[in-house]
């Protein structure tokens, strides 16, 4: 079993995984067009976009097997962008989606939809480790777990917490938690609405649980793919959540969620003050101090302060983003 994390979001690397990119596997035009989208992650989709026919679920699969051994390496995305949604464990599309999928090297990024527990994680688990022995890949494949249902959101802890039996480097590791929010409307009952309130505690469980155990937290698809101001407003409203990222099914949707799910001028301008002075008050052996507020007045600022400020310039600096000087 997975530990808890007590080091902010568990991360050491620096990528940032703002987007994720739906594209369907089963159209040429499409597969094509990806090798150009500036998301951060772009997901090959086997499962919801590709009818359900034996027919063309077997066509798709081979179409995007095709396309990833056929395209000259230097045209693809690098290796840590490539993710794929494979079909549910319950269907019979699923072994033949990931023993033919983990032919690639350059899939890194196995998108695991209907994940309802743990047990799920293992299933998958074991057809990794089957599959990655009749290759010589040695990378450890990173397991994306969709939250779907109300089972998915009772199991959480257990979900969030699996570690592979076999190991990460045989078996997979789990590195995010994704929200299927109209499956799991689907699934409750749920009456979905522009306001959202009717998902605020789902979301919130899943962004706290994909924290504890130093995992990515991935936003819900926003289905009004055509009105941008609506969906930075729910960007917005799923960074203040705690999610890192965001799921998109058109790329006209992967630079709202880019500019969004990262600090503000004014959250960068706040971060660099306070690191700078928390040093200052540290040089003076205080562990504390106070921060002049805009329109007046001051607030106290520290160690758990000191720690999201860190985190803000973390994410500033992974984006290219000017880091103020301040003194």
């Amino acid at each position: 079993m997975r530990t808890l994390s007590t080091a902010g979001n568990g991360k050491t690397d620096q990528a940032l995984r703002r987007s994720y990119l739906y594209v369907p596997s089963s159209s040429d035009r499409m597969l094509d067009k990806s090798l150009s989208t500036p998301s951060d992650i772009i997901i090959y989709d086997l499962e919801d976009s590709v009818p359900p026919s034996l027919h063309d679920k077997d066509s798709a699969r081979q179409r995007l097997s095709t396309f990833l051994s056929r395209t000259p390496e230097h045209k693809l995305p690098h290796p840590e962008r490539i993710a794929v949604r494979l079909n549910d464990i319950t269907m019979p599309f699923f072994e033949n989606d990931i023993s033919e999928i983990l032919k690639s090297p350059f899939v890194r990024t196995l998108v695991l939809p209907k994940i309802h527990s743990a047990r799920d994680l293992h299933h998958v688990s074991r057809a990794v480790r089957i599959s990655r022995a009749r290759t010589s890949t040695s990378f450890p494949i990173r397991i994306i777990a969709s939250v779907e249902s109300a089972r998915s959101a009772w199991n959480l802890g257990e979900i969030a917490s699996w570690a592979s039996e076999y190991g990460p480097d045989v078996g997979g590791k789990l590195g995010a938690l994704l929200f299927a929010a109209e499956d799991y409307c689907a699934d409750t009952s749920v009456v979905r609405t522009p306001s959202r309130l009717e998902l605020l505690y789902v979301r919130s469980q899943i962004a706290t649980a994909a924290k504890a155990f130093g995992l990515d937290a991935i936003d819900m698809v926003c289905v009004n793919y055509k009105d941008l101001n609506y969906l930075k407003d729910e960007c917005e409203d799923g960074r203040r959540l705690g999610f890192n990222g965001k799921q998109a099914i058109h790329p006209t949707q992967v630079d709202t969620i880019h500019s969004t799910f990262v600090p503000t001028e004014k959250e960068i301008l706040r971060a660099a003050k306070i690191l700078h002075q928390m040093e200052v008050a540290h040089s003076s052996q205080k562990g504390a101090f106070g921060l002049e507020m805009e329109g007046g007045g001051k607030e106290m600022i520290d160690a758990p302060m000191l720690k999201q400020a860190e985190n803000i310039i973390r994410v500033a600096k992974a984006a290219g983003l000017e880091i103020p000087s301040v003194g």
